[in-house]
């Protein structure tokens, strides 16, 4: 019997489909990098009998990188980045093991179809798939077909069913155009990025951001967020003047009119407008106009729409959005959320959608309405060729969703329900009155039917107070003609949803990538988001921009990258050629950054207004061990020591806290140590400064502190105080921190398992002898008087941490609470929960016989 192998973009999207297309009777197992499951059922395929197992990956298989040498900052030349450095592709997450996965599932396969999204990204995911699967798969009979593709919008029964008899085949030329925008904004980016991080980081103190980063897509997004502030700071307020006039007409409330001449901006000329009008005591009704005015029902939902309206209405940021939005339309709730498309396909099935509606309480009268009376034909939208807009799948409730998952679901349904309601209707009516000589007016409207505002009463026509009835000729009492002084207002910044009109006009990014450039600039502190979601940029931001604009300003200008993204887009039409348009792309940009290169001091001229010099930043923290003069600790991001004698810069790990340690040295260069730590519920260890950027030994890397440092004798080094390798990750030691008393702990160096033990112990040290069953090294512990564990009146006692029963319940694992980069080598593996109140205890199971592995030894007695 022959197999067919299908593949999805995530776990949970495997687990639905699977279910829909095996009407519930497949069997599940854990696939063996234990992030996948494989669901396996006996079906029909082609016309013959065939097993089926349905798998899935997690987003993108592997991703773009230079090959080695070329990641490093030091050694290359950042020019080197647009054409000499080759490029390869690597595992996108080594930890999961998607690739390795993937071809032992596909081994015996004799076909595969392939369930990615539907997008650009999905087709090159589909290709990703295909390359790691194919050597593996059985080979195919002649000429026949073996790879299929399921196109998609939505999980549920009929799509998924429609798109099994429907098959095609994966489209290379998208992933092609995926391919060359990896390539483009891979080599763009870090050869613009790594040249201005080294030559601003290396002058400046406080620039405040690990990483002065460019992006073809991103440096643009900043640049309409500052050209707005440019705007703002160069506004100067104007002074104008308006009449008021109140009028009334028997006991009736007044009128306020307005003025048809609107306003004026001298004031001696207003003045004599309000001494005109005030000559006549009473304002006659020139005219009464009646007009009947719709308000247009909206298009049908687009990925830019939605991101715009969670932004200013749920105060919602794009990522986060997308973020819900995708969990959504996995759980079944709503279509696929990423399209460009505002027109339903002509077999859209729009009762049928609207009729799953029917119950829900917030809607459900306007939905039976529309059912009972018929349906509106929806305005007719932009139809791109992608997805149908983005429409409610199924009913579901606040306590479904959660709190954010639930707004957003509820204006998804609002408006797909809006979209095939009627226009609101109202009667508008003017009054033309005349004072004197001059003219005013006052206008009303009055509802005449809500339409689609029923269910979206945000847009609603406001209540307003009625207008007087009245005919031409009539006379009102005028009560008051006044002068008003105002001044013109400058634009405010520019709010997400208006940033993302831009980007769209202006053809930055795509409706899938818009959110994540948005959230570049937050997070490289280019911008922060102020009340209303409003973008305002911080000095880094402005100087960049500004910098821009002075050397090249295409750089920052939406134009080139426009065109870029419409090259993009023939590509995957099959109307360019791929290497043609890579290779013309980074022949310009090369140019552009040699131009840069040279003139950088443009830029460092408008750094030097807005940042201090590094030498005058920081406060004095160590000594150095080449002047013995103090270094200066710069704490703003990315922290680092300068030692202004020596005019050097020292990194140090980010994200914690970092004090003078004991002012103890390091034997092998005199620089003072220091202590990083994450706080009391996390991680600590010394370093040298020095040795942390230059490694003194040959199995030491850049970034390794004293826990990792393998001197043979120093006090603070691994072969010291490390006590045995660590219960979680494959390539951690534990190290004890002699800081940490009276908690005291040992910490991993890899990952952030954390091992408390010994509370209140006057004294722990690391012995130099090793446990005869698991090779960890002892550790002697002086107990506290008081609180002593030891029979009579002993206070020490020397024994393994993982074996000795006087131990067993004096040690605890817990997870670090950090976010550095530096240790997350576990997390994939680890269980339980950060910090307090989820520990495991370790120990106490007797000792067992000496095992092969030290790995599995210490792992018998994590508990």
């Amino acid at each position: 019997m022959r197999t067919v192998l299908m593949v999805a973009e995530k776990p949970s999207l495997a687990q639905s489909i699977a279910k829909i297309l095996s009407k519930g009777s497949c069997t599940s197992r854990k696939g063996l990098n234990g992030a996948c499951s494989v669901h396996e059922y006996m079906g029909s395929f082609m016309g013959q009998s065939v097993r089926f197992k349905m798998t899935s990956v997690c987003g993108h298989v592997m991703s773009l990188d230079f090959i080695g040498k070329y990641n490093n900052w030091d050694k290359v030349d950042p020019a080197e980045l647009f054409s000499k450095a080759p490029t390869e592709k690597k595992e996108a997450n080594p930890k999961l093991n998607m690739v390795k996965f993937l071809q032992v599932e596909a081994k015996g396969c004799d076909m595969v179809v392939l369930w990615l999204d539907c997008d650009k990204e999905g087709e090159n995911i589909c290709f990703e798939v295909l390359d790691a699967i194919l050597p593996f798969m059985n080979k195919s009979y002649g000429s026949e077909k073996n790879i299929f593709r399921a196109k998609f919008s939505s999980i549920t029964d009929t799509d998924i069913c429609n798109a099994m008899n429907r098959l095609g085949e994966p489209n290379r030329n998208e992933a092609l155009s995926v391919d060359a925008r990896q390539e483009l904004d891979l080599r763009i980016g870090c050869a613009f990025t790594r040249f201005q991080t080294k030559y601003f980081q290396g002058k400046y103190g406080n620039l405040d951001s690990s990483l002065i980063s460019f992006g073809p897509c991103q440096t643009p997004t900043l640049g309409f967020c500052v050209e707005r502030h440019d705007k703002i700071q160069s506004f100067k307020p104007e002074t104008y003047w308006v009449i008021q006039a109140k009028v009334f007409k028997g006991k009736e409330s007044p009128l306020t009119l307005d003025w048809e001449r609107v306003r004026v901006f001298d004031r001696e000329v207003g003045q004599m407008f309000v001494n005109i009008a005030k000559t006549s005591r009473e304002a006659r009704v020139e005219s009464v106009s009646k007009k009947e005015k719709a308000k247009q029902r909206p298009l049908a939902l687009n990925t830019v729409e939605m991101l715009r309206v969670a932004s200013s209405a749920l105060g919602m940021g794009p990522q986060h959005t997308m973020q819900i939005a995708e969990r959504l339309y996995t759980q079944g709730y709503i279509s696929y959320p990423r399209t460009e498309t505002t027109h339903y396909p002509e077999n859209f099935d729009l009762k049928g959608t609207l009729r799953q509606q029917a119950n829900n309480p917030f809607w459900a009268d306007s939905v039976k309405a529309l059912l009972a009376e018929g349906l509106n034909r929806p305005r007719k939208g932009v139809d791109a060729g992608d997805h149908p807009p983005i429409t409610p799948m199924r009913a579901a409730s606040e306590s479904e969703l959660g709190s954010d998952g639930w707004r957003l679901y509820e204006y998804i349904t609002r408006h797909f329900i809006a979209t095939v309601s009627h226009d609101c209707k109202y009667l508008q009516t003017t009054i033309a009155f005349s004072i004197g000589t001059e003219a005013f007016s006052c206008t009303g409207k009055t509802l005449i039917s809500a339409g689609f505002t029923e269910v979206m009463p945000w847009q609603g026509i406001p209540d307003e107070e009625s207008l007087p009835a009245c005919e031409r000729g009539d006379a009102f009492t005028v009560d008051e003609v006044k002068l008003l002084e105002k001044q013109t207002n400058p634009p405010d910044y520019l709010t997400e949803a208006e940033l993302i009109t831009l980007m769209e006009k202006h053809g930055i990014g795509t409706d899938a990538s818009i959110p994540v450039h948005i959230n570049n600039i937050c997070q490289r502190n280019y911008v922060t988001v102020e009340s209303g979601r409003r973008l305002k940029p911080t000095n880094l931001g402005i100087v960049l921009v500004h910098g821009y604009y002075k050397i090249d300003a295409e750089l920052v200008l939406p134009t080139i990258r426009s065109a870029v993204e419409k090259q993009l887009n023939l590509i995957a039409l099959g109307k360019a050629n791929y290497q043609q348009v890579l290779q013309h792309t980074l022949d310009i940009f090369k140019r552009k950054f040699h131009y840069f290169v040279d003139s950088i001091a443009g830029m460092d001229e408008l750094m030097e207004v807005s940042f201090s010099p590094i030498a005058d930043t920081g406060k004095p923290l160590s000594r150095c061990g080449k002047c013995h003069r103090f270094m200066k600790y710069i704490q703003a991001k990315p922290s680092r020591l300068h030692c202004s004698h020596c005019d050097e810069t020292y990194s140090l790990p980010q994200n914690g806290a970092i004090k003078l340690y004991k002012e103890l040295r390091c034997p092998l260069d005199e620089f003072e140590l220091v202590l990083w730590t994450s706080g009391s519920r996390g991680k600590s260890y010394p370093l040298c400064p020095y040795c942390f950027s230059n490694p003194p030994f040959r199995d030491m890397k850049k970034g390794m502190g004293c826990n990792e440092c393998t001197h043979p004798s120093c006090q603070h080094s691994l072969n010291s105080l490390g006590i045995g390798q660590c219960v979680e990750c494959e390539s951690g030691v534990l190290v004890f921190d002699p800081t940490s008393g009276p908690k005291w702990k040992m910490a991993c160096n890899k990952c952030n398992v954390v091992v408390h033990f010994f509370e209140h112990a006057h004294k722990v040290q690391v012995s130099a002898e090793s446990c005869d069953s698991c090779e960890a090294s002892l550790v002697v512990v002086d107990f506290n008087k008081a609180r002593s564990p030891l029979p009579g009146d002993e206070t020490q006692h020397s024994g393994c941490v993982f074996c000795d029963p006087v131990f067993q319940d004096l040690v605890e694992l817990k997870h670090a609470t950090m976010r550095h980069p530096m240790h997350r080598g576990g997390q994939a593996r680890r269980q339980g929960g950060r910090g307090r109140g989820r520990g495991r205890r370790i120990g106490g199971r007797g000792n067992p016989k000496r095992p092969k592995d030290k790995m599995a030894a210490l792992a018998a007695y994590f508990v």
